[in-house]
């Protein structure tokens, strides 16, 4: 497997952004080595740990104004970036990344970083990982905040809107990710230093293996490889007792009414204080970040 790593100087200076890097070795099913990169917030020691997953083609910088809300509130907070992304290493290859090994790659993660007595806040790919992790390590999360996300099993279908996301995500040429982001955005222009830093992972088309295919890789059948693992963690997630909320925006056309299922289907969802956020498009981190990171603390408070 050939990968690239992003130059730590691809990183400096960016806006509202001063974390400084943790890195750990996962390994790869060829035996590569991959670095993946996260953020450690708040006190170690902390009784609560925040976990926030972002998805496609963002990576942790996308937490950047929820980050202080959670730390001002006592909690430990962990943001990874998916291998691909941010300053995770990066694959060359579109086909070196599948569905299962993304899941594989965030597990061995999680387990090397000892992480516990999680609240997993997902959104995008965040929860098409985040969620089949926390269903195989279930010991490791106590709560799960579901945002503009699901676990998708190609039954139903995809919906229209994100059929068209993968078509263009496969033609695109030059990939445009800092667009795709102001694109999925309510709260438009984002300042030019934001936008920067959502390019800054990736110095040329080479490193935007992951971006490119990863749409592609969501289950749109019964016959997709990952349908069958999903299927079978949404097994395990009707049997989830622990607490689980919806927030999703009101303004995103590709998981728009995906709360449903989760609310219908999950035990642990009963009674819980789902909202859904006005304002807030396929990012709301960025559109709602604050009122976003103060929801999720009250559903902690709520259920601690």
């Amino acid at each position: 497997m050939d990968v690239l790593r992003t130059p730590e100087s691809a990183f400096a200076s960016l806006p509202t952004w001063s974390y400084e890097p943790v890195y750990t070795d996962v390994t790869a099913h060829d035996g590569t080595t991959l670095r993946v990169h996260h953020v450690d917030a708040g006190p170690s020691d902390a009784n609560e740990t925040i976990l926030c997953m972002h998805g496609e083609p963002t990576w942790a910088y996308l937490y950047r104004t929820m980050i202080p809300v959670f730390v001002s509130a006592g909690h430990r907070v962990i943001a990874p970036d998916l291998v691909g992304f941010g300053r995770s290493d990066k694959p060359t290859k579109m086909t070196d990344h599948t569905y299962e090994r993304h899941v594989d790659w965030m597990s061995q993660w999680l387990l090397a970083n000892n992480l516990h007595n999680l609240t997993l806040v997902c959104q995008d790919w965040g929860g098409l990982i985040g969620l089949r992790v926390a269903m195989a390590l279930p010991q490791r999360f106590a709560r799960i905040v579901v945002a503009n996300t699901g676990m998708p099993t190609g039954d139903p279908e995809p919906n229209e809107a994100f059929l068209k996301w993968r078509e263009f995500s496969q033609k695109a040429d030059p990939f445009p990710t800092s667009a795709i982001i102001q694109g999925g955005c309510t709260s438009k222009p984002l300042a030019p230093g934001v936008l920067a830093a959502y390019d800054a992972p990736f110095p040329s088309e080479d490193y935007k293996a992951g971006p490119k295919i990863m749409p592609s890789l969501v289950p749109a059948s019964l016959n997709d490889p990952s349908s069958k693992p999903n299927r079978d963690a949404w097994e395990l997630l009707r049997s989830w007792t622990k607490p689980l909320v919806t927030m999703f925006g009101d303004s995103d056309p590709v998981t728009r009414n995906g709360e449903w299922i989760f609310r219908k289907s999950v035990p642990g969802a009963a009674g819980m204080p789902h909202q859904t956020i006005e304002g807030g498009g396929h990012f709301l981190q960025e559109d709602r970040g604050p009122e976003f990171a103060s929801a999720v603390n009250a559903f902690v408070a709520k259920t601690h």
